[in-house]
């Protein structure tokens, strides 16, 4: 059994209180649930194939050429013609297909016809096409998979960073102190984007490299609010205590200080997550993010801008954008409620 302690039980009450706040908790971690298994409701491959009394289960497995079902070629099936050839044929074997059978990078055009194709529930495009025929609701689920796994990697890594330098500063002090400042002040006067547009110049950007420049430049803010807190966390008589009873530096740190600014360091999670969606979009969107053809909010977002007429694609991105980003925006707003040890106001 977990123990939570009275204060952590009151806090907990008042974000389940604050009904926005709590509730877009629940739909948000229902949406990251949906994306990490998204292969089960979007993808080009079946959930499953029933043939001459044989089942397979090609969605997370190696891909299966089409001789394995009677087609003529040898490279990986096409899962919805087969669908049509089993239907045709009237025999008992059959395909089960995942609601939208389109996977992120799958091109799907039409003779006489150019894309981007408007949203259409005959083929199966909810919410139509982009400009080379790729579905759109396809790379929205999977972008937001992207957004939502390179904002928290960069949360993990700039927290890392950013909470251990700051409580140094701020339990040292001193030269320690006054040192580190100036590095800090000058590091953060290099321009981020100069830095980006130089790296995209020597090398293919990719999702790693991406989130580690992203946390050279970003792990500086949270350094200065710990910085802060462990100051005047110092002054505290159970520090003093701490030290006359001999306990080292870093269990004073890490078991007594940390503990104690946990409010500050959950606070600001939310708003973290919501710089590092919008950082990642900017960057696609200006093209100095991630290589084509990954799906992306941001290159979305350039496709819609560029072609207004296909107001779908515009649209269809913003509007999830915006949803997502309120309710991260709610949930901040929740937890900073909950943790803050002066309520001032109250949400409804």
């Amino acid at each position: 059994m977990i123990k939570i302690s009275p204060i952590t039980q009151k806090r907990l009450r008042k974000f389940r209180s604050i009904r926005r706040g709590y509730y877009s908790t629940i739909l948000l971690v229902f949406l990251v649930g949906l994306s990490l298994i998204a292969e089960l409701f979007i993808n080009s491959r079946a959930l499953m194939v029933r043939y001459q009394g044989e089942y397979y289960f090609p969605t997370y497995g190696a891909f299966i050429p089409g001789t394995t079902f009677g087609e003529s070629y040898d490279w990986e099936t096409n899962y919805r013609k087969l669908k049509e050839r089993f239907a045709q044929d009237g025999s008992e074997n059959f395909v089960i297909l995942p609601i939208v059978p389109y996977n992120p990078y799958e091109n799907n055009l039409k003779d006489g016809e150019y894309p981007p194709f408007p949203p259409n529930s005959e083929d199966q495009h909810y919410l139509g096409t982009d400009n080379t025929g790729r579905d759109i609701l396809a790379r929205l689920f999977y972008g937001f998979r992207t957004a939502i796994l390179f904002s928290l990697g960069l949360l993990v890594m700039t927290y890392s960073i950013g909470i251990s330098v700051g409580c140094m500063m701020g339990y040292f002090g001193g030269k320690f102190d006054i040192v580190l400042q100036r590095m800090i002040e000058i590091w953060s006067n290099i321009p981020f984007l100069y830095v980006v547009i130089i790296m995209s110049s020597i090398m293919v950007p990719n999702f790693t490299m991406l989130i580690v420049i992203m946390v050279m430049f970003s792990w500086p803010a949270m350094t200065w609010y710990m910085r802060t807190a462990t100051y005047k966390e110092k002054a505290r008589e159970y520090v003093h205590a701490a030290k006359a009873s001999g306990a080292s530096t870093s269990r004073i740190i890490f078991n007594h200080i940390l503990p104690n600014t946990i409010s500050t360091i959950i606070t600001f999670v939310p708003f973290q997550v919501v710089s590092g969606i919008t950082s990642l979009t900017a960057l696609d969107y200006l093209g100095f993010g991630l290589p084509a053809p990954t799906p992306s909010w941001g290159e979305l977002l350039q496709q819609g801008t560029e072609n207004l007429s296909a107001i779908w694609i515009v649209s269809s991105v913003v509007t999830f954008m915006v949803v997502i980003l309120i309710m991260v925006t709610f949930v901040g707003e929740a937890i900073r409620e909950a943790f803050d040890p002066k309520v001032h106001t109250t949400y409804e």
